[in-house]
């Protein structure tokens, strides 16, 4: 497989339809839209080109976690509820 550009929508066989996020000879990043971002070798991978790339590439979601302080407030908030 080719180095492909940001945007371009593909298919692989295990993880279904994605949007290439980065893509260069040695490393391609793919957002699954079932399993999320996941890394492949260039050389190594195979997947159905889709469609071409837009000429605007989109902004991915970005998946936080939640902050060690969100995690205290929770727990804090979920004992106090039970008292």
């Amino acid at each position: 497989m080719q180095v492909m550009q940001e945007g371009q929508t593909i298919k692989h066989d295990v993880y279904g339809l994605g949007i290439v996020t980065a893509s260069d000879a040695d490393r391609t990043s793919v957002d699954f839209d079932d399993h999320g971002p996941k890394l492949f070798v260039t050389s190594m991978m195979s997947a159905e080109l889709i469609g071409e790339a837009p000429a605007t590439p989109p902004k991915t979601k970005r998946r936080r976690k939640a902050s060690a302080a969100a995690k205290a407030a929770k727990k804090a908030a979920a004992a106090a509820s039970r008292s």
